[in-house]
């Protein structure tokens, strides 16, 4: 063949195993997603038959199990990071899947509370692979391009973070526990494409000890305070991340309570908040940054992020809080500047211990975010009289206006990649 020609099918060669796994990744975090969301409708459903219909019994035991998971992704996230960075990603999340998968299968076939407890316990520990397959993206993606590519992450997340809990209820309109089947077939159909397809993302010349000191989220915060900048940026991530549970926490109690919506009213403006999200995540953050840069995205989207949620408790109608949506959207510039400037400031060998450090803040305020926000709304309804039903949206409103002044300060000294 010509050179020319050669060089071109080598490019084209070496492009498809790259799609392929993005492709793979995506996947893999959509399923993260929906081991939280799938099974949201029909868990408590299932829990309830195992106490008789006793409603309140099942509320407080589902506490019990959404704590429980939360608490995993919490101590794990870091765990799988640091071994991704020690044995590679592939293997990591090739794993995590197929135990992820066989979990599901556990839970359809949970004859008691107790054994259903135990999967549940079990998918926190395997769903908590978000860390690992942004680290992978991050071995895969050149530094100029990776603000783009956290975009396509954070719609495909949020797409999933969304339209999981949809899906999971229809499906156990069928039967409360088909969403674990179907959820079982998906996981392992993934495991079963990355196996044959995905190659590894870090070298091995590229790789990093194991600690157990570094393997744990409280030695994670070594890296924190030993790579300048990154304690600010990590402050704003952890008040934008417990922000950020106002909307799962007490959205459908909300809208029903101050716009009497039906569940079709809600589930259709779940669905217009996961296309605002694609929209920004999957299209603009790229454009932006490189026409903004990562600090002025990073601060225009906690801003557009804080209007939306004041947007949201001060609506007096359905009209103008689906009017607030497009803003609260716009945070999505937020979370792929932020995470472009943390990875810029660590080496390959420590991707995935920065990745499990940022997960880990995500469980905690799975951990704290939901009991947080469902108090704040408790008080704001206690009184007939009450004036103050957005209270959670406000709390959520300071939260992130809280952060874009702890980011302002924090990445003055940032200069354009």
């Amino acid at each position: 063949l010509p050179p020319g020609r050669r060089r071109l099918m080598t490019t084209e060669g070496a492009r498809a195993p790259k799609r392929a796994a993005i492709a793979f990744i995506l996947g893999t975090i959509v399923l993260d997603v929906m081991a939280f969301g799938l099974v949201a409708p029909v868990l408590p459903i299932v829990i309830r038959s195992f106490k008789d219909g006793d409603t309140a019994a099942a509320a407080a035991i589902y506490g019990v199990f959404g704590t429980a998971w939360a608490i995993m992704q919490f101590l794990w996230s870091p765990l799988m990071g640091v071994l991704s960075d020690h044995f590679g990603r592939r293997p990591v999340l090739l794993i995590s899947l197929a135990g992820l998968g066989v979990d599901y299968i556990l839970m359809a076939m949970a004859p008691n509370l107790s054994w259903l407890f135990v999967g549940r316990v079990i998918s926190g520990i395997t769903a908590a692979t978000y860390s690992t397959a942004t680290a992978y993206v991050t071995d895969v993606t050149p530094p100029d391009k990776r603000a783009a590519a956290y975009g396509a992450i954070g719609a495909v997340w949020g797409i999933g973070f969304v339209i999981a809990p949809a899906l999971g209820g229809m499906l156990g309109e069928w039967h409360p526990r088909l969403p674990f089947w179907v959820a079982a077939v998906l996981t392992l159909a993934n495991a079963s494409y990355g196996w044959f397809v995905v190659p590894e993302s870090l070298p091995a010349h590229k790789r990093n000890r194991f600690s157990m000191r570094r393997a744990n989220p409280f030695g994670s915060l070594r890296l924190i305070r030993a790579r300048r900048g990154l304690a600010g940026l990590f402050t704003v991530q952890t008040l934008h991340l417990l922000a950020h549970y106002s909307l799962p926490s007490v959205f459908v109690l909300y809208a029903t309570h101050r716009y009497g919506w039906s569940l079709t009213q809600i589930g259709w403006t779940l669905g217009f908040m996961g296309v605002c999200t694609a929209i920004v995540q999957g299209g603009l953050i790229g454009p932006a940054v490189r026409r903004l840069g990562e600090r002025h995205c990073l601060l225009l989207g906690l801003l557009a992020e804080t209007l939306g949620y004041v947007g949201y408790a001060l609506a007096p109608n359905g009209t103008l809080f689906l009017v607030a949506i497009p803003f609260g959207a716009l945070g999505g510039l937020y979370s792929a500047a932020s995470q472009t400037m943390m990875a810029h400031r660590v080496g390959a060998e420590e991707q995935g211990e920065l990745q499990g450090a940022s997960s880990s803040l995500m469980g905690l305020a799975g951990v704290v975010g939901p009991g947080l926000f469902s108090a704040a709304f408790t008080l704001a309804v206690a009184s007939a009289s009450s004036q103050l039903p957005g209270l959670p949206y406000l709390i959520a409103g300071l939260l992130t206006a809280t952060a874009w002044a702890v980011g302002l300060a924090a990445t003055h000294r940032h200069r354009r990649v």
